[in-house]
């Protein structure tokens, strides 16, 4: 058990990546970077106890600046797609970048948290080894209102999970919906297709969306449609399916509306791979999860390997897309002095 630290390159500016390398005592491996706190790493046992990474990520911090798909980054202010790139709060409008089609706002960006160091500190708890990444966002911060103080902690725990506690505090009423973009393929991060690996979500509805990604407001039930995974099956079953959801979407990229009660930190979701044994199960108190199949990713990830579309899948834990304009779905604004806290836990076993 313990930890270290590396360098992980220079930025334009001079300043000077981190990477940060945590161990506990089953030798189950994470790292992470103080280049927007990203996720870069976990190394897991199959069910003969070899170790593979199986978390897809970037080598260098040039590739987290420069290629797409989002790898393993904090997301916030508000996480996913805010439809017309703009909200309503206490009476006044507020505008956003464009970045997604030629409308609305995908991930906050352009002024993405992944491109800032963050603070970082390093402790040893009861639960396991925690580092906490720490950010001061100003007023109108990527067009949103409030000064906002930002923690954002992993812990690697005894029991090998993945603990991410998010808290964040404003002096303004404003919007708060972190998540997390980290893509896993439990084969390891160099395995190619996910297609075979098996998902269960406990959801018995999704928010549909128009041709944009943009949620229309309306739940619809999964039951006797390709969306419903409320028993584990394989990725590729219905992924082809000529269904207008998966159309749109080039595979999976839905929100799924959590069963669990409000706010309860419960098992969500879980993913399988039959060939090596490893299973993953998410714990998470929030109201959705989006199930992201990387339908559009590529570019050269850690180790040289090339990803390329369905190498890996995202399981991101947030309030629903687009919630800011739907009054209809769990609120993610958060009240000026209130804390919003939030817990999401990744649990790495085998079969």
């Amino acid at each position: 058990m313990g930890w270290k630290k590396e360098g992980f390159g220079t930025l334009k500016n001079g300043e000077k990546a981190e990477k940060y390398i945590l161990t506990n005592e089953n030798g189950v491996s994470a790292s992470f970077t103080n280049l927007g706190g990203i996720w870069l790493s976990m190394i897991v046992p199959d069910k003969n106890g070899k170790m593979e990474d199986v978390l897809l990520g970037r080598g260098t911090a040039e590739g987290c600046l420069t290629l797409s798909g989002h790898l393993g980054e904090i997301v916030g202010r508000n996480a996913n797609r805010v439809g017309g790139a703009s909200f309503t709060l206490n009476g006044h409008t507020y505008t956003l970048d464009v970045n997604s089609g030629d409308h609305h706002n995908l991930h906050s960006g352009l002024n993405y948290y992944r491109d800032r160091l963050w603070d970082t500190k390093v402790e040893e708890t009861e639960d396991g080894i925690r580092i906490c990444f720490s950010l001061f966002s100003p007023d109108k911060d990527q067009g949103y209102p409030g000064n906002a103080d930002i923690h954002v902690s992993y812990t690697l725990t005894k029991n090998n999970s993945l603990r991410l506690d998010y808290f964040m505090k404003a002096d303004a009423d404003t919007v708060a919906n972190f998540t997390n973009h980290a893509y896993f393929n439990l084969a390891g991060h160099q395995s190619g297709s996910v297609l075979n690996q098996k998902v269960w979500i406990d959801a018995d509805f999704f928010t549909v969306t128009d041709k944009d990604s943009i949620p229309t407001g309306e739940l619809v039930p999964v039951k006797g449609t390709p969306m419903d995974f409320t028993s584990l099956k394989t990725i590729g079953q219905d992924i082809a399916a000529d269904y207008e959801p998966l159309i749109f979407g080039k595979g999976y990229d839905h929100n799924w509306a959590l069963n669990h009660p409000a706010g309860e930190l419960a098992l969500s979701l879980k993913a399988v791979d039959e060939a090596s044994g490893r299973v993953m199960e998410v714990y998470t108190d929030l109201p959705g999860v989006q199930f992201y199949t990387g339908n559009m990713l590529d570019g050269i990830g850690k180790d040289g390997v090339e990803y390329q579309a369905r190498h890996g899948y995202c399981f991101e834990t947030q309030h629903f897309p687009d919630a800011v304009n739907k009054p209809q779905f769990p609120s993610p604004f958060l009240k000026a002095g209130e804390e919003y806290r939030t817990t999401t836990i990744y649990r790495f076993t085998t079969m």
